[in-house]
């Protein structure tokens, strides 16, 4: 499976961004996408997840009620709209497959993602 983040950029506090992933080759065998992002100096940490069958969404708390996560089947690809962005959320947002395993257990753990894209870089400024 193949993954191509894009859509980041600069935004100010307050404003949106919808991101996109873009997967390709083998994803009838994936069971979830997910997004997360990485700040300078810090850990990467879950943002949202959808499992391909049946559209299950998972977020983070600190993104709850300004993020939404959707996917397109047809076109294989998985959308982030962020919205009512703030300045912590300025990272490098990576997009990431699961084709192992299932549950939401794994889905917010990027441990158990096995495929992963390049990353796209979002800044907020106040």
């Amino acid at each position: 499976v193949q993954l191509q983040a894009s859509g980041g950029g600069l935004v100010q506090a307050g404003g949106s961004l919808r991101l996109s992933c873009a997967a390709s080759g083998r994803t009838f065998s994936t069971y979830a996408m997910g997004w997360f992002r990485q700040a300078p100096g810090k850990e990467r940490e879950f943002v949202a997840a959808i499992t391909w069958s049946g559209g299950m969404t998972y977020f983070a708390d600190s993104v709850k009620g300004r993020f939404t996560i959707s996917g397109d089947n047809a076109k294989n690809t998985v959308y982030l709209q962020m919205n009512s962005l703030k300045p912590e959320d300025t990272a490098v947002y990576l997009c990431a497959a699961d084709s192992v395993h299932s549950g939401s257990y794994y889905y917010t753990r990027p441990l158990y993602y096995d495929y992963w894209g390049q990353g796209t870089e979002v800044t907020v400024s106040s």
